[in-house]
């Protein structure tokens, strides 16, 4: 809302701390990026500003070396899993629990939901006992699993979003004129959800491809992902080639949140072409 349509100065005035303040929470959240990033570019190995001279040896490190590159392949091979399973199994409860009979709808998605609210290191621990028992640690089973069970609750939360409001008389419909439920549901119901599905696949992916405390619990060294290189480089040595690998991580979470964004504000334009 513009603030020329402010009646009062009171009105503008707070118009303009309301934009202020969102502005300055922002760069209070971004300016550590801003400060740190630039340090990858730098041509000595260790954190100094101002910047020595310019340099990409420490991005050539990340892409061309086997222990940084075997990690992303490794974080691109679980986080790709665990979106294909998360996106099957919490479509699936959202749409169970979207119907109208579905008995203890809200102690289910509790706990269906609840991954987002136990902090992560309980649940990683939870999963090493548990997990130490069915012989599922140190290995890329358990570790997909795990992640599965963190990035679910986002498809679900997504795709029951999508399904608000959603016409069951049009499934109804589909029936009566003779169409299987697997008919129904991919050509009636799946065109409509698809925009929910896609953005809690990319939640998936994301949690993922991020996760590092569960990783530490039940991965090995022959399960390496991304950020669990990138905190054994902490602890060990302080390398610029961490803050490469963080500014590509940094990038790709950027691409992976637009394009959430665009697809978020598609559905909103699909409702509304349907509520006309």
């Amino acid at each position: 809302m513009a603030a020329s349509v402010y009646a009062t100065p009171m009105e503008r005035a707070w118009y303009y701390f309301h934009r202020l303040l969102c502005g300055a929470v922002l760069l209070f959240l971004i300016a550590p990026i801003f400060v740190v990033l630039p340090l990858s570019f730098n041509s000595v190995p260790f954190f100094t500003y101002p910047l020595s001279a310019f340099s990409l040896r420490w991005y050539q490190e990340f892409f061309l070396t086997d222990r940084w590159q075997g990690a992303l392949h490794n974080s691109i091979f679980v986080a790709v899993s665990v979106t294909l399973l998360s996106t099957v199994l919490g479509t699936l409860a959202a749409l169970g629990l979207s119907r109208p009979n579905f008995p203890w709808r809200t102690a289910v998605m509790t706990i269906l939901i609840s991954p987002l609210v136990v902090p992560v290191v309980i649940t990683a621990v939870g999963v090493y006992f548990f997990y130490a028992d069915a012989g599922l640690l140190n290995s890329f089973t358990g570790l997909i699993l795990a992640h599965t069970t963190l990035a679910t609750p986002f498809v679900v939360i997504t795709v029951t979003a999508a399904l608000t409001g959603f016409d069951h008389s049009l499934t109804r419909a589909a029936a009566g004129l003779g169409a299987p439920p697997v008919t129904a549901f991919f050509k009636v119901t799946l065109p409509l959800i698809l925009p929910g599905m896609i953005s809690g696949s990319l939640f998936a992916f994301l949690t993922s491809f991020d996760e590092v405390v569960v990783a530490l619990f039940v991965a090995s060294t022959n399960q390496r992902t991304l950020p669990k290189v990138m905190f054994s480089g902490i602890r060990e040595e302080i390398s610029p080639t961490i803050i490469a690998a963080a500014t590509v991580l940094t990038l790709f979470s950027i691409i992976m949140l637009t394009t959430i964004e665009l697809l978020r504000r598609r559905s909103e334009r699909l409702r509304g072409i349907r509520n006309t």
